[in-house]
């Protein structure tokens, strides 16, 4: 927005913290405030990294924790001919939206099994 200003001639004076940069103060302290910032972003964006290469070391992933454990799935598994979708998300505590979600999981499942 600055350089806009620039190139149109125009001067930018910040009120509040009494930056004039049409003064070369002004232009100083602009451009002191400009390279702090972007140390900052630099820093946050090494902590960032060094964060996520921890939790890959330590095997962690992030996101949301799955919703249906190994055993609710090998549960959603068996087949019982007279159990509903709907008596299965009831046992599993689950939406039906979650358990079709796993659907081609349970399916893989169940092409190594039989």
């Amino acid at each position: 927005m600055v350089t806009t200003l620039q190139t149109r001639r125009a001067g930018f004076r910040r009120l509040q913290e009494r930056i004039d940069k049409t003064t070369s103060g002004g232009k100083l302290i602009f451009h002191v405030f400009g390279a702090l910032a972007e140390f900052e972003r630099d820093l946050i964006r090494e902590h960032t990294h060094a964060g996520l290469t921890a939790a890959h070391a330590r095997v962690r992933r992030g996101g949301r924790p799955r919703s249906m454990t190994e055993k609710q799935v090998a549960m959603a598994l068996r087949k019982d001919p007279h159990t509903t979708i709907a008596d299965v998300c009831k046992t599993l505590q689950v939406s039906r939206a979650t358990l079709y979600r796993y659907l081609p999981q349970l399916n893989s499942s169940a092409k190594r099994s039989g």
